[in-house]
């Protein structure tokens, strides 16, 4: 299993605002399975051809080399505005989906229409999906930024959580279309820019992954490890989407320059598990000793040994699946393609007020850094009022642009859907997992603190399988209120509420005096307050609140005398993520 961002180089920040790789290597019996994804179920291009365009767009410009791992630079939205089929993804990637809470906490997403073929040779089109079993959150935008301060916040949280035992485990899923079915959607199954809604065929759970290894050594088993689409295995097989049939053979050559010639298939983390001959020798990094003369087939040197098992479910083979094409071959578009706006407006009308003003920034953000005007203009008077004119009259307005009153695109591009509304679309409309297992909650502690509490609060979130993280003005041991210590986990200044899902501030006078008194521990709330979390205290924690110029009661922030009197409340809060109700009042706060 890996994780990556995409645009940026290595090095790069984790938290940047960009689609998220999210690809498996399968061992099988049978041979290597490659299901090489992305966090976001459509691609930005429809075409294989248009693929090195679009990366050398999106790289950061050329005569600086400025800005590395972002979007907002004029060469990337030039194109984007310039190719109509790019608005359903960038719709994506402008949304919150772009910045994931974690690598736990994002779906997964073969993207493309494969084909699942049964043991009579039926073919049937499939989707692939990953569903986080703790649930899909996102950071909120000015969280992203504030982590920038630690490039590594993703890989770290997954490594730590996986050292922990506190296993990332995401649900197999898949979406089964009849072959027959193939066209009676108002979309193209094969276009890699569209998504089949759950509403219309809903996923169907056939399996779980559970991340409970790290890598012993990151270079030889996450650096080295080549994924590439074409690797498959019988029952599998691939169909006509264009963008899918570059992607077959594009990987081969990739992994042959990045990984140094074409045995990258010996490196341990690459090899199958089950015996494979390829008739390959020589060349570069070579690791097996072939013996006998013959590396062709058929032979009669080597007793006609190695040769292809036969095809077909009674031998064991892979066999392709069986496709009558009666065709003329031309280089063009099929005219089912041309809807590029129907999909991206379901996308729209699916989220939340609050998702849609998040859009509404990252839009005017993204083009406020773009120099030349034409290009804003252009995103703001030909590509917005086709996915919405609100939308298109909200940036256009950020940016002093009178946006259409109308769409601009043909009826072909604006196209139609028959879904208008799909709740799996939103990340604060879709089905929540009840609990809080894998949550981070800031304890804030000092001197004098009721060590009881923090006892009995720690108890109860390992009971529900989350994590209290002991933050504290020194990371010297904590002299309780009870006459007993306790050792920090983290310094206030060291991890950030940003880092946290939720913030917990225990009683004992003398503790929150002290954490009233440093300017971190009224910031650590307030900030916390201004990115929508849960915030709960006990006893004399309540003054903390108060002392940082915090309401105390409001939906959201819980007050006790005991961790017994709010903790099911806490985690039912908690459970939602965010409290979304508070963002209007979170606006004033300076943090």
């Amino acid at each position: 299993m890996r994780f990556s961002t995409v645009q940026g180089p290595r090095g790069s920040n984790d938290t940047v605002r960009d689609v998220r790789g999210f690809a498996t290597k399968f061992y099988t019996d049978e041979g290597n399975w490659d299901l090489v994804g992305n966090n976001i179920p459509v691609f930005f291009i429809q075409d294989a051809i248009k693929f090195p365009d679009f990366v050398h767009a999106v790289k950061p410009e050329p005569h600086n080399e400025i800005p590395q791992g972002q979007s907002a630079h004029d060469t990337f939205w030039d194109f984007v505005s310039l190719v109509p089929e790019t608005a359903h993804t960038v719709l994506w990637t402008m949304s919150d989906r772009a910045f994931p809470r974690s690598y736990r906490s994002m779906e997964g997403f073969g993207i493309h229409s494969f084909r699942l073929i049964d043991r009579e040779g039926k073919s049937r089109f499939v989707k692939f999906h990953w569903k986080p079993v703790s649930g899909t959150f996102s950071l909120l935008w000015d969280e992203a930024h504030k982590l920038w301060a630690d490039p590594d916040y993703h890989r770290r949280d997954l490594w730590e959580a996986i050292e922990k035992g506190d296993y990332p485990e995401f649900e197999f899923g898949i979406q089964v279309i009849e072959e027959e079915d193939e066209h009676s959607f108002d979309f193209d199954i094969l276009d890699p820019t569209k998504i089949i809604p759950e509403e219309m065929v809903p996923v169907i759970p056939i399996g779980k992954m559970v991340l409970n290894r790290n890598p012993d050594n990151f270079f030889a088993e996450t650096e080295q490890v080549a994924f590439c689409p074409a690797h498959i295995v019988p029952g599998i097989d691939f169909s006509n989407d264009p963008l899918l049939q570059g992607r077959l053979f594009s990987y081969n050559d990739t992994q042959m320059s990045r990984l140094g010639g074409p045995n990258f298939h010996e490196i341990p983390i690459n090899q199958p598990v089950c015996p494979t001959h390829n008739n390959q020798r020589d060349a570069l990094h070579r690791q097996t000793i072939n013996t006998g003369q013959a590396s062709y087939e058929p032979n009669s040197i080597d007793g006609g040994w190695p040769r292809e098992t036969p095809p077909g479910p009674e031998n064991g083979g892979f066999e392709s699946h069986y496709e009558r094409v009666d065709a003329h071959k031309v280089r063009a578009r099929s005219d089912s393609f041309a809807d590029h706006f129907s999909q991206a407006t379901l996308f729209w009308n699916s989220q939340t007020d609050v998702e849609k003003e998040h859009i509404i920034e990252a839009y005017s953000f993204e083009l406020s850094k773009v120099k030349r005007p034409w290009i804003r203009e252009r995103v703001i008077k030909e590509i917005l009022p086709n996915i919405d004119l609100e939308l298109a009259r909200r940036v256009g307005e950020n940016h002093g642009i009178e946006a259409p009153t109308q769409p601009t695109a043909t009826p072909a591009q604006l196209g139609k859907s028959s879904c208008q509304d799909s709740p799996a679309l939103s990340l604060i409309r879709a089905r929540k997992p009840k609990g809080i297992k894998s949550r981070k909650v800031a304890i804030l502690i000092a001197d004098g603190v009721d060590g009881e509490q923090v006892e009995a609060l720690q108890r109860k979130l390992k009971d529900e399988g989350a994590e209290g993280i002991l933050i504290a003005p020194k990371m010297a041991p904590i002299k309780t209120l009870n006459g007993t210590t306790l050792t920090p986990d983290e310094l206030l200044s060291g991890q950030p509420s940003v880092a946290m899902d939720a913030v917990f501030v225990p009683g004992g006078p003398d503790s929150v005096r002290a954490l009233s008194a440093a300017g971190l521990g009224r910031h650590y709330v307030q900030e916390a307050y201004m990115h929508l979390k849960v915030i709960a205290t006990l006893g004399e924690g309540r003054q903390l609140l108060a002392d940082a110029g915090l309401p105390t009661t409001e939906e959201g922030i819980l007050n006790g005398a005991s961790a017994d009197d709010i903790f099911s409340e806490f985690v039912e809060a908690l459970s939602q993520h965010r409290i979304w109700s508070r963002e209007a009042q979170a606006a004033s706060i300076s943090a």
